[in-house]
């Protein structure tokens, strides 16, 4: 079965202590069961979690949903969003499976990214990393006014910002990540066709802007 691959970035840097770490726990934690009550999701999503603070780290490898355990996220450090992408190209590259002649491999995979903050290392060399690798649909979030909209469109082309770091908001984002990673599943299992744009989302919540 092909599977699609759907890897979380998310910021775990000292700025965001308190609430907005709580916040991103509850947001996982609201994310899976909604996926899990979705019977396309279900069957095709995968999940992993890659954190990145002072150096960047995959808490969660690529797992099916119903096994996925709640990591444990904790605020400390800087932004290492370069050492986050080059993390995940190198992760991509075990843990997805490639489309061979023989072989149908796994979906390009979704790519959810989330940070408050300016990154503290080199950003360019991680990027360089990751688009060596091929991906589907890669989403970046700005949270709150301290992360910048231009460093994320480096990345890609999808950016969105969140007025705030609070609760309210950033539960919005993962409501809306849940909803975009439902369509993702029903395109690959109904039309085997994948997302490659945000027009073919679901419309974000008033709390997330698409910056254009």
């Amino acid at each position: 079965m092909r599977r699609l691959p759907v890897y979380l970035l998310l910021d775990t840097s000292g700025s965001m202590f308190g609430e907005p770490i709580e916040a991103v726990k509850n947001g996982v934690q609201v994310l899976v069961s909604t996926l899990r009550s979705d019977p396309y999701a279900l069957e095709t999503a995968y999940l992993s979690v890659i954190t990145f603070n002072s150096s960047a780290q995959q808490v969660t490898p690529l797992i099916e949903l119903s096994a996925f355990q709640q990591p444990n996220f904790e605020a400390s450090g800087c932004t290492a969003l370069g050492e986050a992408l080059a993390l995940l190209a190198n992760k991509v590259d075990t843990e997805v499976v490639k489309t061979t002649v023989d072989v149908k491999g796994d979906w390009k995979p979704l790519v959810f990214i989330m940070t408050d903050g300016e990154p503290t290392d080199d950003l360019n060399k991680g990027i360089a990393e990751f688009k060596k690798r091929k991906f589907g649909m890669v989403v970046a979030c700005a949270a709150g006014q301290g992360a910048n909209t231009d460093t994320l469109k480096k990345i890609t082309e999808c950016v969105v910002q969140l007025d705030t770091a609070d609760s309210a908001t950033i539960k919005a984002f993962f409501k809306w990540v849940s909803a975009s990673v439902s369509t993702g599943s029903q395109k690959v299992e109904d039309a085997g066709v994948e997302v490659t744009g945000l027009s073919e989302l679901p419309p974000p919540p008033p709390e997330v802007n698409i910056v254009v």
